[in-house]
């Protein structure tokens, strides 16, 4: 399959589409990304409410994740079996009921059940919501729709967790399920307003498929989230299980490695007997497309980091409260979705691989930046330093989801959709159980370096007096420490000695995730180089040349 530049693509129509599909589907993605934005803002109202641990609000969104990755794939195509016009109308619905679930919760026990309705059924949404893109739009309006598509969810973060933290403050964590019901009354109402796309005959689900991804994604997210509680390589107190004293999460992740491998063998097979496999191979199958899903994995996985370190810095470091962590990273989440529309002008004048080397550069000195200014009274300069890192990024994520729409042909554009809510939620286990074990990791030795340079006793550390080594509050480890018989000058020196340890290895983490941006920009060399708005020899046999193959009927209906 070759590569097409995402500026070139579909210009065949000559009048403008109007916006009112983008505006249902935007809603719809609003919808789905405002569930796992209300989660953790929430998290301290939600365990005292259900008399549940804090744990159990992270427990609800790793279900969630799970049961969206898992299956994804056949949510894709079930809505070529049942057209997606039908397939949204349907999920949103059966979200809704899922939301007003939450709303009603009465234990731990309800609220996984609802993540769980909720992630089913976003797995249906997800793909569906890039065909009806493609079903819709073309050439330029495409890759602007695709743009704010994946930006709204960084909208979403921000502007629900400012929302959700008032509601949770001033009334309860409730009513911001209950506005996303409302939420999707409306999705349902406009949706009807949409034309329904074709369905697809012949359509087969891959059962031994599903096992084999549901599998492979499961163990691999369950081994990233608990990396830090069961430990990266020495089982820890808090591991179910060992062998041989070591943790169970390396092997979740091999044992999911190796069923990833069978996954895509097995697809190989079918392929090979001329059957349907779960994931078409064909948007796979050159070293553009493939590099395109590299960079969008690592792309995730630095968002995800900076989302974590950002509210990590700000709620603990310096003891603030979420409101103000949601405040802190506003100027990032709207630099993404900004650049992820404006950035679509770049098109026709940069290539994809030019543009993906300069967004990779570009967050690497945004976090460098940020690095060297956390912890200092100059907060414009940090600001400056992740609007960089947002503008970055939401120029990465547009450009990779375009150029792996635009080298399938739209019949395919579930599969991309499908790959695209793999590699999202594969991408933020990534980000977040690198980030937490990095920082905690860093944290560890710069207490050592700090306390070695002290005349304080060992039992005033946080491993002795809290039994690991962790992320806590000047506040709380003030407290600890003051049912000791430590001196109130040794109490300060302490906790001067964790908050300075705290802020370096947060610093530390920023720049370590700079360097792995900088290193991105092997995969991102691998993207396609085209002549902007022009077709390669290649394409131009594809579209029209000698033995070149003819849209297919189901494309034809999509134009």
């Amino acid at each position: 399959m070759t590569t097409r530049a995402p500026s070139s693509v579909d210009d065949t129509p000559t009048t403008r589409a109007g916006w009112l599909p983008l505006v249902v589907i935007v809603l719809a993605q609003l919808q789905m990304a405002m569930n796992i934005s209300v989660l953790p803002v929430s998290l301290g109202p939600i365990s005292e409410d259900l008399d549940a641990p804090v744990t159990a609000t992270a427990t609800a969104l790793l279900l969630y994740s799970l049961f969206v990755a898992a299956f994804v794939m056949p949510g894709a195509k079930i809505g070529k079996l049942l057209g997606e016009r039908r397939v949204l109308q349907v999920g949103v619905v059966a979200h809704g009921v899922s939301m007003a679930l939450m709303a009603t919760s009465t234990s731990a026990v309800t609220m996984n059940i609802a993540q769980a309705i909720a992630g089913v059924t976003a797995a249906a949404l997800v793909p569906t919501l890039v065909v009806l893109i493609a079903a819709n739009y073309h050439g330029r309006q495409q890759a602007t729709a695709l743009g704010v598509l994946a930006g709204i969810p960084a909208v979403a973060s921000a502007v629900t967790f400012v929302l959700a933290g008032f509601l949770a403050t001033a009334f309860s964590w409730r009513y911001s399920f209950w506005l996303i019901v409302a939420l999707a009354v409306v999705v349902l109402l406009l949706s009807f307003r949409l034309s329904p796309v074709p369905r697809q005959p012949g359509i087969t689900i891959d059962r031994f498929g599903v096992v084999l991804s549901a599998g492979a994604i499961a163990l691999i997210l369950v081994g990233f989230n608990n990396i830090q509680t069961w430990g990266p390589l020495v089982a820890r107190s808090g591991a179910p299980f060992s062998v041989l004293r070591l943790s169970p999460a390396p092997m979740f992740i091999l044992v999911g490695i190796v069923l990833g491998q069978a996954f895509f063998a097995w697809s190989h097979r079918r392929v090979g007997a001329g059957r349907q496999p779960l994931l078409a191979m064909e948007v796979l199958d050159s070293k553009e497309e493939r590099s395109a899903v590299v960079a969008f994995l690592v792309a995730g996985s630095l968002g995800l980091a900076v989302g974590f370190l950002i509210p990590l810095y700000v709620q603990i470091v310096q003891g603030r409260t979420p409101l103000a962590s949601a405040v802190a990273i506003l100027p990032y989440a709207v630099a993404i979705a900004a650049a992820g529309v404006l950035s679509v002008r770049l098109y026709g004048l940069v290539s994809p691989r030019r543009l993906g080397i300069a967004a990779f550069v570009l967050i690497a000195v945004g976090l460098t930046v940020a690095a060297y200014t956390v912890g200092s009274d100059s907060t414009v300069a940090v600001i400056l330093g992740l609007l960089l890192v947002g503008v970055g990024e939401g120029t990465l994520l547009t450009l990779l989801f375009n150029v792996l729409v635009s080298a399938s042909p739209k019949r395919l554009a579930g599969d991309v959709g499908a790959l695209r809510g793999v590699a999202n939620n594969v991408s933020n286990a990534l980000g977040a159980a690198f980030s937490s074990v990095v920082a905690v990791g860093l944290l560890g030795v710069f207490l050592t370096m700090g306390f070695s340079r002290t005349d304080l006793p060992r039992e005033l550390t946080p491993q002795a007096r809290l039994g690991d080594v962790d992320f806590v509050t000047g506040h709380d480890f003030r407290t600890v420490l003051a049912a000791t018989g430590a001196t109130p000058a040794q109490v300060e020196e302490a906790v001067a000695v964790n908050e300075d340890a705290m802020r370096r290895a947060v610093q530390a983490s920023f720049l370590i995730v700079a360097g792995i941006s900088l290193l991105s920009i092997f995969p991102a060399s691998r993207l396609p180089r085209y002549v902007p708005d022009e077709l390669s020899a290649d394409d131009i046999t594809r579209e029209s040349g000698p033995g070149g193959p003819p849209a297919t009927a189901d494309e034809e209906a999509l134009e």
